[in-house]
């Protein structure tokens, strides 16, 4: 439940940072906002679970003194559980964003220097063919 809670609200922090598509002025979200939500949910948590393990390696279970112990060190991790969880969706979104970020500016470098080079070889194309001597 707090997964989805987390969810909604990144789908309405997302949908009211974006401009509307349609002219309707309907709050709820699409189904494909709510599709893509999820899908992105589903992404994001497994990124983040692999930068927590990573954070937490070293650490090692403490041994379970009795039975009350061992109750309330269950209860504990089950609440730390829901924590990393949510801290790890969190991370993974942000790893997403920033990649996403990043392959966009790349994109665009790629396409400069690409329509760069296409006009500098036109060029040169023209400047060669005017200087040919014409066959007809």
């Amino acid at each position: 439940m707090a997964t989805k809670s987390t969810t909604a609200s990144s789908s309405s922090k997302a949908s009211s940072n974006s401009k509307p598509k349609s002219a309707t002025k309907s709050t709820a979200p699409s189904r494909a906002e709510q599709a893509r939500t999820a899908a992105e949910s589903a992404v994001d948590v497994p990124v983040g679970a692999v930068l927590e393990v990573s954070d937490r390696v070293a650490e090692l279970v403490e041994p379970f003194t009795g039975r009350s112990a061992a109750q309330k060190q269950l209860r504990s991790y089950g609440t730390q559980l829901r924590r990393t969880v949510k801290r790890s969706e969190r991370r993974g979104a942000t790893v997403r964003r920033k990649a996403a970020t990043e392959a966009r500016k790349r994109r665009q470098r790629v396409e400069t220097t690409l329509k760069r080079n296409r006009t500098e070889v036109e060029q040169r194309v023209r400047r060669v063919t005017d200087q040919l001597p014409s066959f007809r």
